[in-house]
């Protein structure tokens, strides 16, 4: 299957346009929409959020993911592979976290350019192409890329301590693992101190708390109500404990 990831909304033509390319080299194949509202222009906290997700992805499978401010510019086009995942993007620190986390990784440079390529929508002109092709079954050097070493980016954190992402009720992903809180109640965020619980119902209406999500990532939520509003509370912000 071919994933996107991207923080070009679920609204215009982006995500549309991507999948049109794709279909039409794989039209029975699956294109599975991840995630279309990444923080927008913030690769660092993408990245993050990308490899919270990661291991949901069933193996093997092509992500494309697109978060990139430098588009036009002098970065890279890459392609990864991390432990059964090819990840098809920007060479910006987007895969870094996954890359850090897997035991085996490799990277290509896409070197293939198509006949018309914009200066503005790699996602659409480049990326697509080469993961369609990718998923079809040729190798990185059959769909028009050249081994390089592995980017990274030695300087980021292995967990970040940081809001990485709102979800639609509002509640705020960070880049922490709940594991790392084990024996840890409480959770320090924006000013405000959190106290854990296991679920919504555990609290009363209105009061906000922190709990391991779905995808075992610390998540600030309130019940009944949006951390989003809590004062303070912004991507970036940091968490302590």
């Amino acid at each position: 299957m071919v994933i996107l990831f991207t923080d070009f909304g679920a609204q215009g033509p982006y995500l549309g346009q991507m999948e049109m390319v794709i279909r039409h080299v794989l039209p029975v194949e699956p294109v599975i929409n991840l995630l279309a509202d990444a923080p927008r222009f913030d690769v660092r906290a993408s990245a993050y959020l990308l490899a919270a997700l990661a291991p949901t992805i069933p193996r093997p499978a092509v992500v494309v993911a697109v978060v990139d401010p430098g588009v036009g510019g002098d970065r890279r086009a890459v392609v990864v592979e991390a432990d059964g995942l090819l990840l098809v993007g920007p060479d910006n620190g987007l895969f870094e976290p996954i890359i850090r986390r897997s035991t085996l990784s490799r990277a290509w440079e896409i070197t293939w350019r198509p006949q018309h390529l914009s200066s503005s929508f790699h996602g659409r002109d480049l990326f697509a192409p080469v993961a369609a092709r990718l998923a079809a079954g040729l190798s990185p050097e059959e769909a028009g890329c050249e081994p390089i070493a592995v980017p990274r980016r030695p300087d980021w954190p292995d967990h970040l301590a940081e809001i990485i992402y709102f979800d639609h009720y509002g509640n705020a992903w960070t880049g922490l693992p709940a594991s790392l809180m084990e024996g840890r109640d409480t959770l320090f965020a924006a000013g405000q101190s959190l106290r854990r619980a296991n679920t919504f119902s555990e609290v009363p209406s209105g009061t906000a708390f922190w709990y391991e999500n779905s995808s075992h990532m610390v998540e600030i939520a309130v019940n009944g109500g949006r951390a989003a509003d809590l004062p303070g509370l912004a991507i970036g912000c940091s968490v302590t404990n």
